[in-house]
């Protein structure tokens, strides 16, 4: 099958990498160096699965920003393009997701079209109505940064949502269910159909409930933290029942990055005229909990703070809505100076913040170094990082 793919980030690329492997993809993107280092079998994300694929399997994948080219007698048109929330409008922007969808009704207006890119609940079957001639089903992405394509080739489940009184349809969402096992290693894989206003709400609901979860944990440390407790005694102790379990309980900053900032905002949006209090509690915890955090900072009267990566885990170089950069901006409210480690940058300021590049130079110059995710390099400085990972992971 002929596969187009717009956008390259996490979800575009990895899914294009994993399609790749049985069928001829071409990956769009609107950017010519992302494009030439695909052709050159080189990764612009940071993903080791994905770095590894592209160097070392034989992949049937063509990058190019020539649109046409690639929709035109595609079977399938993969919309993975960013949706960003605007606190303004209190909804996902989309018009890049719309701006694919007028290039496909152009050029290929038979093929069918899956919406991979986070979307408010409700928003297929809005377009459907606005292009009735295009054939839409939405799919949703469950990736972790970093892990990305792994996450693609043992997924924990599969979601396709489509019109299901529509058999042209029905066909085309079973069809692409099957690409995905098809490029997958695990077997077995659980495969949900719905409708896709009930698989986009899946999306968002799946992703609050795991900033619920981060939050809970934060809380629990901010009140072990207050009261002089063991956060990690206690965080052991609950998780041994097995109903909660033993993952996603390391104590941050915040939840942040691509996904659960927009997602628990959108999905709150949703609510409008619908009763609810944890929804929006969620979303305030999250504000309360950077602010904690920088007032424990402010406690230890430093002159100086290091922010020691503004990455928001391990293995990722991605740091948008990373919580970390809320306590700098708090830090500097209050009149501290901040300084930033963050290896991917080449620049000497960042956000009007200066960058300091030589590791030893920037931990002598902090009083306090804090660390959203410790790393082994800062254990020679240990006596000035602040930092809430307890256990060292996520």
């Amino acid at each position: 099958m002929k596969i187009a793919v717009a956008g390259t980030g996490y979800v575009g690329l990895s899914l294009a990498v994993l399609l790749a492997q049985h069928n001829d993809v071409y990956a769009v993107d609107i950017i010519q160096s992302k494009v030439d280092l695909l052709n050159n079998k080189q990764s612009p994300i940071k993903d080791a699965e994905i770095e590894d694929y592209l160097a070392h399997k034989p992949l049937h994948l063509v990058a190019t920003t020539d649109a046409k080219s690639a929709y035109t007698d595609a079977d399938f048109v993969i919309v993975s393009t960013p949706t960003n929330y605007d606190p303004h409008k209190n909804y996902f922007d989309t018009s890049s997701v719309e701006a694919v969808l007028k290039l496909v009704q152009q050029y290929n207006p038979k093929t069918t079209i899956v919406i991979k890119s986070t979307i408010p609940v409700g928003y297929t079957e809005s377009v459907g109505k606005k292009y009735p001639d295009l054939s839409i089903i939405f799919a949703p992405e469950f990736l972790r940064e970093g892990h990305a394509l792994y996450d693609n080739l043992y997924p924990s489940r599969i979601v396709v949502g489509y019109d299901a009184a529509n058999s042209k349809l029905e066909t085309a969402a079973h069809t692409f269910a099957q690409l995905l096992q098809q490029g997958a290693i695990k077997q077995d894989i659980p495969t949900l159909f719905t409708q896709t206003t009930e698989a986009e709400a899946i999306k968002l609901f799946a992703n609050t409930y795991l900033a619920l979860r981060v939050s809970y944990f934060n809380e629990l440390d901010t009140y072990a933290e207050s009261r002089g407790l063991n956060t990690q005694a206690i965080i052991n102790g609950v998780c041994l029942d097995p109903r909660i379990g033993d993952g996603y309980n390391n104590p941050s900053f915040g939840y942040g990055g691509y996904c659960l900032p927009k997602d628990t905002k959108q999905l709150l949006a949703n609510y409008s005229n619908v009763p609810q209090n944890l929804m929006s509690a969620i979303v305030d915890s999250n504000k309360t909990r950077k602010e904690y955090i920088a007032q424990q900072i402010l406690a230890k009267k430093p002159s100086v703070v290091g922010i020691y990566r503004l990455t928001m885990k391990a293995n990722s170089d991605n740091f948008r809505q990373s919580s970390i950069q809320d306590v700098m901006k708090m830090l500097r409210g209050e009149g501290v100076s901040v300084v930033i480690y963050e290896p991917s940058l080449t620049v000497s300021e960042f956000e009007k913040f200066s960058v300091i590049n030589d590791f030893d130079k920037f931990c002598t110059s902090c009083d306090v170094i804090i660390a959203n995710r410790f790393d082994n390099a800062l254990e020679a400085y240990r006596s000035k990082v602040y930092t809430r990972d307890i256990y060292q992971r996520d």
